[in-house]
């Protein structure tokens, strides 16, 4: 909270409501469904619904609880507004509804409804959830190696003739085993012809005897998001098959090895794309190099073309090229990695030579 309160003064800003979840818990640990959070440069109010009063009291941190049956975001608005020191209050348009803002400006008094909200022109809170402390970097260290021990697990459960959804169900279920919250997204299981689409969800297709299976998952753990992708081979790849799998790998050793503090996004993105372009397979490679990961599985940075944001000791970002030839195969291989001072640390360290199964 207070890396946020030296921003709104450095900013001008008197108040700040919040009211986008993962913001709301990075400022103050809570992790429930309703809420909104009002900072002053002096005091902070969390602001959720009845349901919440015994987790909120034990979860927030850095700001006093206030329970209503009101909108959490109406009461916050109310409570900036009626700060001596408070004459206007920011919000992230990004994260708005027309409709909220006009319920919280119907709710002011009639002279405060024209001038008291004002609109960020750019993302407040998220800018600082990029840069992960030690803390977060070793929760997200533990679910990354979470993720490695799923992989391992589904290497001996693979077997053709299974569906794939059999594949994603396994991996799911051990993940609770294993003490995940959940899964970051949507499980990718896409074996065959199907593993030509990047976000090949899992179907009732079996898995065949002979061709490429793509697994792309990630698992949640006290909030935190971890996103890996392997693609491994059932039976014996041909020249062809294997020479576009070890210049994907290529492409993403190159990659990360260009991860390193001051280096721009656009670079990390070119040296995954340069060595597929050396190969001819440069137009097969359809979406950017990688994100970032924290509380929300998608975050930026955005490593893609042009990006020309530059990386951070503690952001992490994710590192995933892959080729796509419709109708007949894909590869894609993804790792997690944490920006260092001194370059970078692979947070997901399982094998990624081809295996052959």
């Amino acid at each position: 909270m207070g890396a946020l309160r030296r921003k709104l003064t450095r900013a001008g800003l008197p108040g700040l409501l919040v009211t986008f979840l993962p913001d709301v818990r990075y400022l103050c640990g809570f992790t429930g469904s309703n809420a909104a959070l009002a900072v002053t440069r002096r005091a902070a109010r969390l602001f959720t619904d009845g349901r919440y009063t015994t987790q909120a009291n034990e979860e927030v941190k850095a700001a006093r609880v206030q329970i209503g049956s009101s909108s959490p975001a109406v009461a916050a608005v109310q409570w900036l507004a009626a700060q001596p020191a408070v004459a206007m209050a920011a919000y992230d348009p990004a994260h708005t509804t027309v409709a909220e803002l006009t319920l919280w400006k119907t709710s002011l008094p009639s002279h405060l409804r024209r001038s008291f909200l004002s609109a960020l022109p750019a993302a407040f809170v998220e800018p600082l959830r990029r840069i992960k402390d030690q803390d977060e970097l070793e929760l997200m260290t533990e679910a990354a190696r979470l993720g490695c021990r799923l992989f391992d697990h589904i290497l001996q459960f693979i077997r053709p003739g299974i569906a794939e959804m059999e594949v994603a169900a396994e991996l799911e279920h051990r993940a609770r085993l294993l003490g995940a919250e959940g899964m970051s997204f949507e499980t990718i299981v896409a074996s065959g012809a199907r593993s030509a689409l990047p976000h090949g969800r899992a179907t009732g297709q079996p898995l065949p005897r002979r061709g490429f299976l793509t697994l792309d998952f990630g698992i949640i753990l006290k909030g935190y998001c971890s996103d890996m992708t392997r693609t491994v081979f059932l039976g014996k790849p041909k020249a062809e098959e294997r020479h576009a799998y070890q210049s994907v790998l290529e492409a993403q050793q190159a990659a990360i090895a260009a991860v390193a503090a001051g280096t721009s996004c656009g670079e990390v993105d070119e040296a995954a794309r340069g060595v597929l372009r050396r190969q001819g397979l440069a137009e097969l490679f359809t979406h950017s190099t990688g994100h970032g990961v924290g509380l929300e599985i998608h975050e930026p940075p955005r490593v893609g073309a042009g990006q020309a944001s530059r990386l951070t000791a503690g952001m992490v970002i994710t590192i995933e090229p892959g080729i796509y030839l419709p109708g007949h195969y894909g590869v894609r291989i993804e790792d997690m990695v944490a920006v260092t001072r001194d370059g970078r640390d692979v947070l997901t360290p399982s094998p990624k030579a081809l295996i052959e199964l």
